[in-house]
C-alpha cells in the first residue's frame, strides 16, 4: 500500500480523497492555487504544496503537478475528477515519473476520451450505440446532408468533451454553421481537441449511467446503475439510484453490457458508463474514466468505498469483492447543490458565504469544502456541496432529502435549494417519469422566485428600470406575531444593479404594492437605460457575433460569455444599433464592465 498520494485537485473532491487516505493510514499531500490558501483542503491535508501561476490554470500544469510530487515523495497522484483526471498525457507523465495514476491506464483514457473512438469500441464489443458518424465532421455542408439522413434534432458533440460541454442540439437546417462552430470552439478551449461528431438526438430519453470498477488482474463488476436524467445544459442537478420505473429486462441489459464494455477495453481502476435509455432500448453515451461526481449515491446503497477501492487496485490489489457480493439495499438520492440561480436560468453565482449550516440528521450525507467565509470563485465551477440521503424506499428517501434542505443554510450567494425543493414536489419527478430534457422543456417553466418583483420605477438618474433589472440586496429576517402565532418573515431592498442603490420601488414597498411574480430572464450582462451591456462577473468573452454599427433585433445574440466553466449567450434586450465595443475575444473582463452599447 502506498505510504503517501497527492491530490490533484481542489473543492469537496480532494477533501474527499484526502478523507481516504487518511481512513487508509496514507498521508495526503494537497495542491492550491493562491487565491485557494484558506481552501479547506489545505486546512485538511497532512501536507501542502502551492501551485504558482493563475488561479484558473495551475490546476491544469503538468510539469508543475508532477515536479512537487516528486519532491513531496508522493508515491502516487489521485486527481479526482475534472482538471486533469481524463488526461492521458498527464497519466502518461505520471507512468514517465514512476508515480502511480490513480485511474486507468493513458491508453484506456485516451481511447474512451473520444467520444469517436470509444463509439467504434463499445459497437465493436456488442455494446449498443446511438445512430450517427464514427468519424470526425467539419464542413457545414456534409453536417447539413448527415442531418436529413439521420432526421432533426441532431446532436453535434466534441470528440473529447463532457459534461454538456462542446454539445450543440441542431433542430433546423439554419442552425447548422453556428452549432457546428460553438461545439468546435468549446472542444478545442475546455478540452484541446476540437474534433466533433454527430449523432441522433433522442428527444425525451433517461441519462442511465452504470458504475463499475475493475482492477488490473482482468476481474470487473458493477455497483448498479444511477439515473441522472434531471439536468439543466446537460448538466446534472439529481441523481439517484436504482433507477425508478427501469424496465427489469432493460436493467439486466444494461449491466451486463457496461462490464462487457469494460472488460473489452481491459478497464482498471473506477468509471462509469453513460447509456440514454429511450423505451425499452439503451445506447452506449459515453465512459468517464474516473470517480463520478455522484458516487455517494452508490456508495450508500451498496455500502462499497469507491475511492479507498480506487486506491487499492491502484496498488496492485485484486478487487475485495465479487459481482455476488455486491448488493443494493434501499434508495439513495444526491442533489447537488450549486452557487448557481435557478430563478435567472443557473446564472453562477460567485461571491462570500456568509452563512453555512449543514443540515444533521440521521441518513443524511454532506460532502463539501465549503464554510462561513468560503469564497465562491469565478475561476472554478460552482459547486458548494453534495446532499445524499438514503431510506428504505423511494419515498423515504425523498422526504428525508426534504428535510435535509430545510434545514441546509446557506446566505451570500445564490444556490440551488430552492430548485431541489420544487423539483422534489414535482409530480413528474415524483412518479419518476424524468427525462434530460425536461427540466429546461417544461419544469423551468413552473419555476418561480420565491420573492415577487416590484414595479418598474426610476434609478436616480432618471434612467428606466424593468424589473428584471432589479437585484436583491442583503436579506432581514424579522419575527412577527399576530393573534399569538409567530411569522418568520425575510425582507430584502432591490437596488440597481449598476448603483447599488435602493430603487425608488424598494423603498414604496411599504405601501403594500402587490405584483405578479415572474421568473426572471437569464444573462450574463447587466443593462441600464443608457444601453450600456455589463458583465454581471468576472468571465472570459469566447466569441464576439456583433461588429460596431451593426442593427440588432431584441433577442438577438450579441456575444458569447464564459463564467464558472459555464459557457452562456448575451443577447439584446431592445431593437437597436451597436454604437461601440469595449471588448473582442478573448479578453477577460471584470463584474460590471462595460461590454458594448447599443442606441435605438
Amino acid at each position: 500500500m502506498f505510504k503517501k498520494i497527492l491530490v490533484a485537485n481542489r473543492g469537496e473532491i480532494a477533501v474527499r480523497v484526502i478523507r481516504a487516505c487518511q481512513e487508509l493510514d496514507i498521508k495526503a499531500v494537497a495542491l492550491y492555487s493562491e487565491v485557494d490558501r484558506a481552501a479547506r483542503h489545505v486546512q485538511i491535508a497532512d501536507e501542502v504544496w502551492m501551485l504558482e501561476g493563475q488561479p484558473g490554470k495551475v490546476y491544469l500544469d503538468i510539469p508543475q503537478i508532477i515536479d512537487i510530487a516528486k519532491r513531496a515523495g508522493a508515491e502516487a497522484i489521485h486527481p479526482g475528477y475534472g482538471f486533469l483526471a481524463e488526461n492521458p498525457e498527464f497519466a502518461q507523465a505520471c507512468t514517465e515519473a514512476g508515480i502511480t495514476f490513480i485511474g486507468p491506464t493513458a491508453d484506456v483514457i485516451r481511447k474512451m476520451g473520444s467520444k469517436i473512438e470509444s463509439r467504434r469500441i463499445m459497437h465493436a464489443a456488442g455494446v449498443p450505440v446511438v445512430p450517427g458518424t464514427t468519424d470526425p465532421v467539419t464542413d457545414p455542408a456534409e453536417v447539413k446532408k448527415l442531418c436529413t439522413k439521420y432526421g432533426y434534432p441532431v446532436a453535434i458533440k466534441a470528440s473529447a468533451g463532457g459534461g454538456g460541454r462542446g454539445l450543440r442540439v441542431v433542430r433546423r437546417e439554419e442552425d447548422v454553421e453556428q452549432a457546428l462552430a460553438g461545439a468546435q470552439r468549446e472542444g478545442s478551449s475546455y478540452f484541446g481537441n476540437g474534433e466533433v461528431y454527430l449523432e441522433k438526438y433522442l428527444d425525451r430519453p433517461r441519462h442511465i449511467e452504470v458504475q463499475v470498477i475493475g482492477d488490473s488482474f482482468g476481474n470487473v463488476i458493477h455497483l448498479f446503475e444511477r439515473d441522472c436524467s434531471s439536468q439543466r445544459r446537460h448538466q446534472k442537478l439529481v441523481e439517484e439510484s436504482p433507477a425508478p420505473n427501469l424496465n427489469p429486462d432493460v436493467r439486466k441489459r444494461l449491466l451486463e453490457a457496461a462490464v462487457t464494455g469494460a472488460k473489452h477495453i481491459g478497464y482498471s481502476s473506477a468509471g462509469t458508463v453513460e447509456c440514454l435509455v429511450s423505451g425499452n432500448e439503451f445506447y452506449f453515451l459515453e465512459m468517464n474514466t474516473r470517480v463520478q461526481v455522484e458516487h455517494p449515491v452508490t456508495e450508500f446503497i451498496t455500502g462499497f468505498d469507491i475511492v479507498k477501492e480506487q486506491i487499492r487496485v491502484a496498488s496492485g490489489e485484486k478487487l475485495s469483492v465479487t459481482q455476488d457480493q455486491v448488493v443494493s439495499r434501499g434508495h439513495a438520492l444526491e442533489c447537488r447543490i450549486n452557487a448557481e440561480d435557478p430563478f435567472k436560468n443557473f446564472m453562477p453565482s460567485p461571491g462570500t458565504i456568509e452563512v453555512y449550516k449543514e443540515p444533521s440528521l440521521p441518513w443524511v450525507r454532506v460532502d463539501s469544502a465549503s464554510y462561513p467565509g468560503y469564497q465562491v470563485l469565478p475561476f472554478y465551477d460552482s459547486l458548494l456541496a453534495k446532499l445524499v440521503t438514503w431510506g428504505s424506499t423511494r419515498e423515504e428517501a425523498i422526504a428525508r432529502m426534504k428535510l435535509a434542505l430545510k434545514e441546509f443554510q446557506i446566505k451570500g450567494v445564490s444556490t440551488t435549494i430552492p430548485f431541489h425543493q420544487a423539483i422534489l414536489n414535482d409530480p413528474t419527478f415524483l412518479k419518476g417519469e424524468i427525462y434530460t430534457g425536461y427540466v429546461e422543456a417544461e419544469f423551468k417553466k413552473t419555476l418561480v422566485a420565491p420573492t415577487s418583483p416590484l414595479p418598474a420605477s426610476a434609478n436616480g438618474n432618471g434612467d428606466v428600470l424593468s424589473e428584471n433589472q432589479l437585484e436583491r440586496g442583503s436579506q432581514r429576517n424579522f419575527e412577527v406575531e399576530v393573534n399569538q402565532k409567530l411569522f418568520k418573515v425575510a425582507v430584502a431592498e432591490l437596488v440597481d444593479p449598476l448603483t447599488q442603490a435602493a430603487s425608488p420601488a424598494a423603498r414604496s414597498a411599504a405601501s403594500g404594492t402587490a405584483t405578479v411574480s415572474r421568473p426572471r430572464p437569464a444573462s450574463h450582462s447587466v443593462s441600464g437605460g443608457s444601453g450600456e451591456i455589463r458583465s454581471s462577473m468576472h468571465g472570459l468573452v469566447k466569441q464576439l457575433l456583433v461588429a460596431q454599427g451593426d442593427k440588432v433585433k431584441a433577442g438577438q445574440k450579441l456575444l458569447i460569455f464564459e463564467a464558472m466553466k459555464m459557457e452562456s449567450e448575451i443577447t439584446a434586450s431592445k431593437d437597436g444599433t451597436v454604437e461601440s465595443l469595449s471588448v473582442k475575444s478573448g479578453d477577460t473582463v471584470q463584474a460590471k464592465q462595460i461590454l458594448l452599447r447599443l442606441v435605438d
